[in-house]
Parts: C-alpha cells; sequence; structure tokens
C-alpha cells in the first residue's frame, strides 16, 4: 500500500463499515430469524442470550488484557485482528445458516454455540480495533476529524445493515444473505489492517500483570463516571431506533414504506452533520465539546414529542441526527485523552484493557432500554401488537421522546460530576509520523 495511505483515516475507518454491516444485521434480525422464521422459543431464545451476557462479561476484559500483552514485530492488535477475521466470517454465517430439521432443543444449541463463537470472536476485533484509534491518532483535533470520517463510514453501514437485509433475505434467504455480508466484511477488513501500521515502542512495553491492569482501571474515577455517563447516551442510540417503526405505526400513523424515509432522514442527516461536529471540536476543548454534545442531544429529541405525520417526523428526524452525530463524534476525544494520561501515569500504553471494559460498561445501554420499554409499557397497558392497550400513541410519544431526554439528563449530570482534568491537554499534536499528517 502507498505509503500516503498508511495510518490514513480514510483506510481506517473501512474497519468500522467492515465490522457494522454484518454486525447490524446480527442485532437486527438474528431473534426474528430464530423465533419468527424458526420457531425457537421464546424462553429458550432468552436464556440463550442470558448465558451469554455471563460470557460476555468475562471475556471482554480478558480480550483487552491478551491484547496489551502481546508482543510481535506485526504490533500488538493486527496479529489478533487477523486471526479473528476468518472466525468472525464463518461463525456470522453459522448465525444463519443452522441444519434443517432439528428439534426445539437441537435449534437451541445451535443457536446457543454460535451465538457464544460469533460474539467472543467479534468482541476479539472491536477491543482491537477500537485499542488502536487512540494509538494511531494523537491531539483532540486529529481525533476529532478521524471519528467524524469513522462515524460517517458507520451510518453507511447502519443503513446498509437494517435497509439492505431484509430485501437480500427475502431474495436470496438468510443463509445467503450471511454469505454476502461475510464477504464485503473481508474485503473491507482486510484493506483497512493492510493500512494500519502500529507504533513499534508500545509493543516492546512490559505490562502489568491481569490483577494488577484491571485494579489500576478500576481506580480510574474519569474512566468510570465518563463511560457510565455514555451507557446512557448509548440507550437513547438503540432506543430511538427500535421504537421508530412503532412511532411511525401509532404517532405518525404513516404505512411502512415510509418508515424507510423516516429512518433515512435520522441516518443519513448524521453524515454531513458529523462533520458539523468536527468544526466545533476545532474550537472547543474536547470535554466542553463532549458535554454540548449531550445536553444537543437532549434537546434534540423533544421535537418528536410533536410529530403527527410524515413531514413533522423527518423534521423531528433530522433534529435528532444532529444531536446524535454530537455524540458519535466527541466521546474518542475523551476516551483518548483518558488513555493518554494513563500512559503518563503507568508509563504503558493500555488502550485494550480501557476500549474492553468500556465496551463492557455501555452494553448495559440494551438493559436499560428493555427496561425502559417494559416500564412504559406497564404504564400506558401496551403489551403487543394484538394488545395494544387503550392509549398506544402516549405509549410512543413517551418512549422516543420523554425517556430519552431523561437519560440523557442523567447522563449529563454523571458528565459533571468529576472535574476533567488532564495533566498534558494536546489539541492538535500528532506522534505517529508524516503519513498520518498527510491525511488529517
Amino acid at each position: 500500500m502507498q505509503r500516503k495511505w498508511v495510518n490514513s483515516p480514510y483506510i481506517f475507518a473501512l474497519g468500522m463499515f467492515a465490522m457494522m454491516v454484518p454486525s447490524q444485521a446480527f442485532s437486527s434480525y438474528y431473534s426474528f430469524f430464530y423465533v419468527e422464521k424458526l420457531g425457537l422459543g421464546i424462553g429458550l431464545a432468552t436464556l440463550a442470550r442470558t448465558i451469554f451476557l455471563i460470557w460476555d462479561a468475562v471475556n471482554h476484559p480478558l480480550f483487552g488484557h491478551w491484547s496489551d500483552r502481546t508482543h510481535t514485530r506485526f504490533g500488538r492488535r493486527r496479529p489478533w485482528v487477523f486471526g479473528a477475521m476468518p472466525l468472525f466470517m464463518l461463525t456470522f454465517i453459522m448465525v444463519f445458516s443452522p441444519p434443517g430439521g432439528l428439534s426445539q432443543n437441537g435449534l437451541f444449541a445451535w443457536f446457543l454455540t454460535a451465538l457464544i463463537l460469533f460474539e467472543a470472536v467479534a468482541t476479539v476485533l472491536w477491543v482491537n480495533y477500537g485499542a488502536l484509534f487512540p494509538e494511531l491518532y494523537h491531539g483532540d483535533r486529529l481525533r476529532a476529524k478521524a471519528s467524524a470520517i469513522q462515524q460517517s463510514y458507520q451510518v453507511v453501514a447502519l443503513l446498509i445493515g437494517s435497509a439492505l437485509t431484509p430485501i437480500i433475505f427475502k431474495a436470496m434467504g438468510f443463509s445467503n444473505m450471511s454469505i454476502i455480508f461475510a464477504l464485503l466484511f473481508g474485503v473491507a477488513m482486510l484493506i483497512c489492517m493492510l493500512g494500519v501500521r502500529e507504533r513499534e515502542e508500545y509493543s516492546r512495553q512490559e505490562p502489568l500483570k491481569f490483577v494488577a491492569a484491571f485494579k489500576e482501571t478500576l481506580k480510574n474515577k474519569k474512566f468510570w463516571l465518563f463511560n457510565i455517563s455514555n451507557s446512557f447516551a448509548q440507550t437513547v442510540n438503540g432506543l430511538v431506533s427500535s421504537i421508530i417503526p412503532f412511532y411511525a405505526k401509532y404517532v405518525l400513523k404513516i404505512s411502512d414504506d415510509q418508515v424507510t424515509i423516516l429512518m433515512a432522514a435520522v441516518f443519513i442527516s448524521v453524515i454531513p452533520l458529523v462533520f458539523v461536529w468536527y468544526w466545533i471540536c476545532r474550537k472547543m476543548d474536547g470535554v466542553k465539546v463532549w458535554r454540548l454534545s449531550l445536553a444537543v442531544y437532549a434537546v434534540s429529541v423533544l421535537p418528536l414529542w410533536f410529530g403527527v405525520n410524515l413531514i413533522s417526523g423527518v423534521a423531528a428526524g433530522v433534529a435528532v441526527g444532529f444531536g446524535l452525530a454530537g455524540f458519535l463524534v466527541t466521546p474518542a476525544m475523551v476516551t483518548g485523552r483518558i488513555i493518554d494520561e494513563d500512559a503518563e501515569k503507568t508509563g504503558l500504553r493500555r488502550e485494550g484493557i480501557y476500549t474492553a471494559v468500556a465496551g463492557f460498561i455501555t452494553r448495559s445501554s440494551g438493559l436499560i432500554s428493555a427496561l425502559a420499554f417494559w416500564v412504559v409499557g406497564v404504564m400506558f397497558g401496551y403489551e403487543s401488537g394484538d394488545k395494544p392497550g387503550p392509549n398506544p400513541e402516549m405509549t410512543f410519544r413517551v418512549l422516543i421522546s420523554l425517556v430519552p431526554f431523561c437519560l440523557l439528563l442523567i447522563s449529563i449530570i454523571i458528565s459533571l460530576l468529576t472535574r476533567f482534568d488532564f495533566a498534558a491537554y494536546r489539541k492538535g499534536d500528532v506522534t505517529h509520523g508524516e503519513e498520518t499528517h498527510h491525511q488529517l
């Protein structure tokens, strides 16, 4: 690969695109596939997910620590990614290609095995790819721009994983859909990793033992408050996207075909708006702009309350896109500075375990979202599409606007509980070589 593309954020962002397409298709349709199409009982499906969550709680910090302790001439992260790539492709295909004629117990066993294997390999990829970001890009300005590019690629991947998936599996079946997305992942991820060069001095450092590394991470108040705050904001991302179909049906009263227009209003608007936030990031301190993004996100969900038809829904969706864009871009700067400060304190770069533990914390957002759905449903009597209760319109106005606003208010309050003063403030420095200078 030409030198000018080495560590280019445009090449590095292909990794985000590569992983998000199959990951979005998986998260959106695996329950539908097994429960609705294959007939797996919802109780067994829930049991499989619970077993996975226990396993997930263990493997995140372990994979992060092992990554930090890796020493090879190819770096710490790249060998893990290259090793996980074919396994990710195979396990993703496995999820959507169970053998025919399985009993309930046999289908449960296949589902549980595929789920554990796929999520374990996905954790290896996400931890190591995420750990590369603060190493390759230093300084608020560079991290903000690299993050903006990365999130633009992510939005495109979300659109493909959400909108194209049903078209493909209706035409070709779930198994062929998984093969297509697996190949797309393989090509994009290979290009990404061929363009990455890690810093050799980081691989030569002697890492902390697991217990010492975990204790040091647990003592970092900034890290915990930052990620707990983000977990509430992350809940809003998932909650809003999952409630949009209900919001369209019961509040806006639009057809299923028009739901795609509403979804596009949110996601497509994010792509140019992330660069607006990059411009804001160049004018402000990273912590301040992160807090600002949370406040803007909170305000941006309020117009959803007033939606009455497709036009007002689209306008409200664009407003949400501005808030979402800010939250997607700004956390990377604070994360990078927390890791930089830890490196200055310990003398070690520990991106792996920090990325892993942060990922585990933010996964709690799924539980918060599920709890919010259940509580509001009980309050207004909504049980299902067959039993929507006396006022489903109010149910989903509350879930898509009032609940997200309250969650973001909690996120803002938590973000203010500590002073994010960093020993070294670097707005735009680069320490990774001329290749990075060229692209940023």
